[in-house]
């Protein structure tokens, strides 16, 4: 239990330590050009779709970057992340099958924006890890294996 709490102190601490650069990150990742446009590009069936890949990779590389030491992420993220930032090239035989081959990386991405969301959010908003958990700050603690 007290490696646990000292575990969410660290992270929260180098969430803080960061929180400049993840909220900046998180303003990008909400642009037009991002979230808006490459969302819509699933829809509208376009290869830059395929481009989410690198921006869910950029969010995995800053929750990476805060993550406490000796900690992995959630299996459960891993699998959503590793199957939608990839680096699948796009090829035209997609298209017969384009939800199957584009959706992932929607998931990815989603996933990782929410991680990112919640560490801008609870960096600024904590002052230290609570022993009651907001569901936003356990499912970091989940992220990082430590719940």
């Amino acid at each position: 239990m007290l490696d646990s709490l000292l575990k969410d102190d660290e992270l929260l601490v180098n969430i803080q330590a960061r929180w400049s650069e993840l909220a900046e990150l998180l303003d990008e990742i909400n642009s037009h050009w991002v979230y808006e446009d490459l969302v819509y590009r699933f829809y509208h069936q376009s290869f830059k779709v395929y481009w989410l890949q690198d921006q869910t990779k950029r969010i995995v590389e800053a929750l990476q970057s805060v993550a406490p030491s000796e900690t992995t992420f959630s299996p459960m993220f891993e699998e959503i992340y590793q199957a939608g930032a990839s680096g699948k090239q796009f090829e035209i035989e997609h298209n017969q099958h384009w939800t199957e081959h584009t959706r992932v990386f929607l998931e990815a991405f989603f996933h990782a924006k929410f991680f990112l969301e919640m560490a801008v959010k609870y960096g600024k908003e904590l002052q230290t890890a609570p022993t009651t958990l907001p569901s936003g700050w356990a499912a970091l603690l989940c992220l990082y294996n430590s719940r």
